[in-house]
């Protein structure tokens, strides 16, 4: 685990840059892909996307490369400020670390992450992506919100738990050249 605020900055963007492109992938391609498809009436979703001018966001069609680069801002910012502290903070509430071994305790902060992060990011999307065109309503937006978290906590919570997280884990330590 990093210990540094060096360290953890680190294992922070690289954690924050593969979540990012995995959740543009699965907002664009699997939630929204089907509709991206009938709005262009085109036969992939990357050809949807293209024949629409980008992906919507801010009230307007941007790059794809373009919303990887806003969402990878906000989610290093708020993982950074929020999203490790109070992790750590809530995971040894629960969890003495020396008495626990460390795979528990791993997952305790992941899972704490995640109960963190995905209210904290879905939030933060249902304003990026809300549908100003339709003018603004803030029952709308909560109804946004909860929708995205419904959809992106059973992803994050997998995807960390199995995927991204060990495998950040495993190339923090042959970086660090840790046990």
């Amino acid at each position: 685990m990093p210990q540094t605020k060096k360290e953890r900055a680190i294992f922070a963007f690289i954690t924050v840059l593969i979540t990012v492109h995995a959740y543009v992938f699965y907002s664009l391609y699997v939630i929204n892909g089907n509709t991206l498809m009938t709005v262009s009436g085109k036969t992939s979703v990357i050809n949807a996307i293209h024949s629409l001018g980008g992906v919507y966001m801010f009230g307007r069609y941007l790059p794809i490369y373009v919303v990887v680069l806003v969402e990878l801002c906000f989610a290093y910012i708020c993982e950074m400020l929020i999203g490790q502290p109070f992790s750590f903070k809530m995971a040894s509430k629960n969890f003495d670390i020396k008495k626990t071994d460390s795979i528990t305790f791993e997952t305790a902060i992941i899972t704490s992450t995640v109960a963190i992060m995905v209210p904290l990011m879905s939030f933060i999307a249902a304003w990026l992506y809300y549908p100003y065109y339709m003018g603004f309503n803030i029952f709308t937006l909560l109804a946004n919100w909860l929708k995205l978290i419904c959809f992106n906590f059973p992803f994050a919570y997998f995807t960390q738990l199995f995927f991204i997280q060990p495998f950040v884990r495993q190339l923090f330590k042959t970086i660090l050249k840790r046990k």
